[in-house]
């Protein structure tokens, strides 16, 4: 009998302040879990937990997989303590966008991505490194990241509080210049923003890179040349694609943009903050992750 279907010993990490904390997940948990001959143990984390605890607390637990329960910025924070290294990762989605849920096709409601978790078969995937930050699913500069400051900001969510964040970015985001070299072209572009794609696409759905895949050994550069407000609600909210005549679609395993000013940052939904360039490279086999 293999591991999967042997008796498991999983490690839940759970970021309460993600909209598990609408719920009581341990009595959810506790219910599934009733008829099992799996052990499972959960660790909710504090505020401002440092990645040094986690790692400790995942050395101590000698779980078979670790599973992040939240958003992308969980995730995030459970790869870096297990990067590449053997441990499944499974995830619980409960944040607010899950772009790595939607990308592997996990389910939303808990119960079937509980299923998922336990059950699901381990594969290991590529992410990139970003100025530093681990990014699994997309980090950006510009319009987008400056978005995530704004939204984060705001009281109202859903579309009327992104359309009102959109509106009010069109009217104080200046486009930037950029440059990076691809081979032996250099481009050098105005734009609104530049992704750095490993994922295809944004927790709303919409494919940004459809050419994108998890587990090969490159990583995409979407160079976004124009916005409009439709556009950026587009990007949102629907699964319509981008004008083409604004996209540029790039690949390689490494890269460096230069910028004329400071520009915003943001890598997996989490705003970091102003940045004058970006160097990225792929990482491989970075994860295994349980989909």
């Amino acid at each position: 009998m293999d591991k999967e279907t042997s008796k498991l010993k999983l490690l839940f990490i759970v970021n309460p302040g993600s909209g598990v904390g609408e719920i009581n997940f341990n009595e959810l948990v506790t219910a599934y879990f009733t008829d099992s001959h799996h052990h499972f143990e959960l660790y909710e984390l504090p505020k401002n937990c440092a990645l040094e605890k986690i790692k400790a607390i995942i050395h101590k637990s000698k779980a078979d997989r670790v599973i992040a329960v939240g958003g992308d910025g969980t995730l995030k924070m459970v790869s870096e303590c297990l990067l590449q290294t053997d441990t499944p990762i499974g995830i619980i989605p409960t944040g607010s966008a899950n772009g790595m849920a939607r990308e592997l096709g996990i389910p939303l409601e808990i119960n079937e991505a509980l299923n998922v978790a336990v059950n699901g078969r381990p594969k290991k995937i590529h992410a990139t490194m970003v100025n530093g930050e681990l990014c699994i699913h997309l980090a950006d500069i510009g319009f987008n990241a400056y978005l995530v400051k704004k939204f984060d900001n705001i009281s109202h969510r859903g579309m009327l509080g992104y359309a009102k964040a959109a509106l009010t970015a069109l009217w104080t985001h200046n486009k930037m210049h950029v440059e990076f070299k691809i081979k032996d072209q250099i481009i050098r572009s105005q734009a609104a923003m530049v992704v750095i794609a490993n994922a295809t696409m944004y927790g709303t759905g919409v494919k940004i890179n459809p050419e994108g895949k998890l587990d090969d050994d490159l990583f995409e550069i979407i160079l976004v040349k124009k916005y409009s407000v439709m556009e950026i609600l587009k990007l949102r909210f629907t699964n319509l694609p981008f004008n083409p005549k604004n996209i540029e679609s790039f690949q390689t395993k490494s890269l460096t943009i230069k910028t004329t000013r400071r520009v915003h940052f943001q890598v997996d939904g989490e705003y970091i903050g102003k940045v004058t360039g970006i160097k990225a490279h792929i990482i491989e086999d970075a994860i295994n992750i349980i989909n």
